[in-house]
């Protein structure tokens, strides 16, 4: 595989598709986050959650629109607005559907897995009467296009590099929410001890409401950024829902240090198989690399450690 190419080849070639898989590795983290909220903080199989991430991309495709036709002088920013509305529809979206059915189904995760699935179908169809059945492109200011020429043969797109420092924003926005807020202490008490939260005056369902309604803000936000680096349709979010899933296992439901990890772990090794490969067969090595590791360790690169 490697006979064919020269060191220096090589070297460019590994530098190349590094840069390559830290872009997928930001959408990876985007989504995994929330659906890290989610599933490890609430114990949710929310197989809807590519449907909030596409929400995001659609606010932000309607934004640009809206900028292009009223505010055209103001079009260089308008993804930063984007970005608030995106996480504030897809957000204000969570908490409804966790109002009206994820608070019926708690502790059935087989349950919540079925309802989550049909709301996906059913926000897909809503997407396509809407919007249409063809993918729609964002465009972008000018100062997001271009590349950064690192050396002869090294190229970093801009737009990449805006996508990755968000993710680290965002990453350390939710570790400070997670770790040093009121709303995340509750939240870790509700994890550990449901009924001795609801004792000690914690409201339960307020916070379970506030953290779907937050999971599912963040997955906009990444919606918003995935629609730098491709196209937006009603079906795009079921692209990312298995390998976000599958982020979540391999980190540990429950730790963002093991989201992280396992997102740059994943996102690497396929960027790095699918050029000496082929995109499918990538997949498929990647997923049984993940697979004998879980055997081995069946709680994911890092656990939650409780003192029982």
């Amino acid at each position: 595989m490697f006979g064919d190419y020269t060191p220096d080849q090589l070297l460019s070639i590994f530098a190349m598709q590094g840069f390559a898989g830290l872009i997928l590795f930001s959408v990876f983290v985007l989504m995994a986050l929330g659906l890290a909220i989610i599933f490890g903080q609430m114990g949710v199989i929310n197989m809807a959650h590519g449907e909030f991430m596409i929400l995001g991309a659609y606010v932000t495709y309607l934004t640009s629109k809206f900028f292009q036709a009223y505010l055209p002088a103001l079009f260089p920013i308008y993804f930063f607005l984007a970005m608030i509305l995106a996480f504030i529809a897809s957000g204000a979206l969570g908490m409804l559907v966790e109002w009206l059915l994820i608070r019926h189904l708690y502790k059935r995760p087989l349950d919540t897995l079925l309802a989550t699935w049909g709301l996906s179908l059913i926000l897909q169809q809503a997407y396509r009467s809407i919007f249409g059945a063809r993918e729609v492109g964002v465009e972008l200011p000018s100062w997001m296009m271009g590349a950064i020429h690192m050396t002869d043969s090294i190229e970093v797109p801009i737009n990449g590099v805006f996508v990755m420092t968000l993710t680290m924003l965002i990453t350390v926005v939710v570790g400070i929410l997670m770790y040093r807020s009121s709303w995340g202490r509750q939240v870790r008490a509700v994890v550990l001890n449901r009924d001795m939260a609801g004792a000690v005056g914690i409201n339960t369902e307020k916070v379970d409401r506030m953290t779907f309604g937050i999971g599912c803000g963040i997955a906009g936000v990444a919606g918003a950024a995935f629609t730098m680096i491709g196209s937006t349709g009603p079906t795009s979010g079921q692209l990312y829902i298995v390998d976000t899933f599958l982020v979540v296992v391999f980190g540990g439901a429950q730790s963002l240090l093991g989201t992280i990890a396992s997102a740059f772990t994943i996102s690497q090794a396929r960027s790095t198989l699918e050029f000496f490969t082929s995109g499918s067969m990538a997949q498929v090595i990647t997923l049984i690399g993940v697979v004998l590791i879980l055997m081995l360790r069946p709680q994911g690169l890092f656990a939650l450690k409780v003192r029982r």
